[in-house]
C-alpha cells in the first residue's frame, strides 16, 4: 500500500473538529477509482454526499467500506480500484475518533505484489497480520442499490448477508467460515480424486474440523439473530418489523440439542454421504447451505413476495436493528453507509430513517443526486457536493 499516504495523514497537524466515537474525521484517497488524490475533513455528524450520477459519490463510500475486512460494498477486484491514469498503487486512509482517542486506519494495494494483487492494511502505521484485525477496531454496515433485491435473491445472497453482519458482531466468525470452507474443499477433492480409495482417517479429520467449525458458525449466527429480534421493536414504526429465522440443519438443531451432539450428527451425515458427494461434486449438507428467512410481520408475507419498496424497507429495518445490536453488544458506535438511499423510500420513511440515525448518534454517510432529498437533515448533517471527482463543503 502507499504508506506515504498514511504517514502524511498522521503528520498533518491542521486542526480536526472535536468528535464523539466512532467517526471518520479525515478521509484521504490516493489513486483510487476516479480520484488521483482527495482529502475530506469532517466531524462526527452524518455526512451527505450529493451530485450527479457518475461524479464519484459511490467511489467515496466504497473507499470507506474497505476499512473493514472483505472486498467492500462492491466486492470489486483490487485491480478495478486502481486509478487508470496512475501506475502508483491505490490507497485509502482514514483518521478515526473512538472512545480511546484518535486512530489511523489505512488499506491499499501492495506495491510489492507485482501481478499477484494483494491488499494490505495498517493500523496506526503498523501492518496488521490479516484483514480480520480491522474488525477489532471498526464496525460498519451498509445499504446499496445492489442490495435492493437481496431478500428475494437466492439462498447464497441471504446467507452471505447474515455472515457479513456476524463478522462485526463476532470478529472470530470469519476465521471459522474460512476453516470450514477450506476443510470442505479438501474433503471434496479427496472424494473426487480418490473415491473409495480415499484416506478415511484424513476424511474423518476433515469432517471433524467441519463439524466443530459448523457448530461455532451456527451458534454465532443464532446469537446475532436473537439480538436482532430483541431490538427490532425499537425500530421507527415507519419501517416494518422483520421476522427472521435461520433455515439450516446446525442452526435449528442447536435450538434444542447440545453442541456436542450436533457435531456428532454432522459427522455421521458426512460419513454417510461420502459416495453421493463424490458423485455430485458437492457437499450435500452443512452450514454452507443455510438460508435466512425474512417475513413482513404485519402482513405475514415472505420478503420475496413483497414489493421492491417493502423489501428495501425490511432491509433497512434489519440494518437499523443491527446498528443497535452492535452498540449494545460490542459497545461500539458503527459507521453506516447508505448509497443512493432515496431510491424506493417515500418521504415518510426517508424522514424516519434520518430521525433514527440522529437519535442513534452514529456517523452515517449518505449519498444521492439532490441535496433536497436530505432536507430533514439540515442543521444536523454536513453536506458535500461531488462534481467529477472534486468535492466541496456545501453550506
Amino acid at each position: 500500500m502507499n504508506q506515504r499516504l498514511l504517514q502524511d495523514t498522521l503528520s498533518d497537524t491542521s486542526p480536526v473538529p472535536h468528535t464523539a466515537p466512532l467517526a471518520v474525521t479525515r478521509l484521504s484517497l490516493s489513486n483510487f477509482r476516479n480520484y488521483s488524490g482527495l482529502r475530506i475533513d469532517c466531524d462526527a455528524s452524518p455526512v451527505v454526499l450529493f451530485g450527479a450520477n457518475g461524479s464519484g459519490k459511490t467511489n467515496l463510500m466504497e473507499a470507506i467500506s474497505l476499512l473493514v475486512p472483505g472486498r467492500g460494498m462492491r466486492k470489486a477486484a483490487l485491480a478495478d480500484l486502481q486509478n487508470i491514469h496512475s501506475p502508483a498503487p491505490w490507497g485509502v486512509a482514514a483518521e478515526l475518533h473512538n472512545e480511546v482517542g484518535t486512530m489511523l486506519v489505512g488499506t491499499g494495494r501492495d506495491p510489492e505484489s507485482g501481478d499477484n494483487d494483494r491488499r494490505i492494511a495498517l493500523v496506526d502505521g503498523k501492518p496488521v497480520r490479516n484483514q480480520q484485525q480491522l474488525a477489532e477496531h471498526i464496525a460498519m454496515a451498509w445499504v446499496t442499490p445492489d442490495m435492493d433485491r437481496i431478500l428475494a435473491d437466492g439462498t447464497t445472497a441471504r446467507r452471505k448477508l447474515i455472515d457479513r453482519l456476524t463478522y462485526s458482531f463476532d470478529t472470530a466468525h470469519a476465521g471459522r467460515v474460512t476453516r470450514y470452507e477450506k476443510a470442505m474443499r479438501e474433503r471434496l477433492r479427496l472424494l473426487r480424486d480418490r473415491g473409495a480409495y480415499a484416506d478415511h482417517e484424513w476424511l474423518n479429520a476433515l469432517e471433524d474440523e467441519m463439524a466443530q467449525s459448523s457448530v461455532a458458525i451456527a451458534a454465532a449466527r443464532n446469537q446475532l439473530l436473537s439480538q436482532l429480534l430483541t431490538v427490532m421493536p425499537d425500530i421507527h414504526p415507519a419501517f416494518p418489523h422483520a421476522g427472521l429465522r435461520l433455515l439450516g440443519v446446525a442452526e435449528e438443531r442447536l435450538q434444542t440439542t447440545p453442541a456436542l451432539l450436533v457435531e456428532d450428527s454432522l459427522r455421521e451425515a458426512w460419513a454417510t454421504t461420502r459416495q453421493d458427494d463424490a458423485n455430485s461434486g458437492t457437499t450435500s449438507c452443512g452450514v454452507h447451505r443455510t438460508d435466512l428467512s425474512v417475513t413482513h410481520i404485519a402482513k405475514n408475507c415472505p420478503a420475496d413476495l413483497c414489493s421492491t419498496g417493502e423489501q428495501k424497507a425490511l432491509l433497512i429495518a434489519i440494518m437499523l436493528a443491527y446498528l443497535r445490536t452492535l452498540r449494545a453488544h460490542r459497545r461500539m458506535n458503527p459507521l453506516f453507509l447508505m448509497d443512493d438511499i432515496a431510491a424506493h423510500l417515500d418521504d415518510t420513511r426517508r424522514a424516519a430513517l434520518f430521525e433514527d440515525i440522529v437519535s442513534l448518534g452514529i456517523q452515517a454517510w449518505l449519498s444521492g443526486t439532490d441535496a433536497a432529498f436530505f432536507s430533514a437533515l439540515n442543521q444536523k448533517a454536513q453536506f458535500f457536493e461531488v462534481v467529477n471527482g472534486q468535492i466541496s463543503h456545501w453550506h
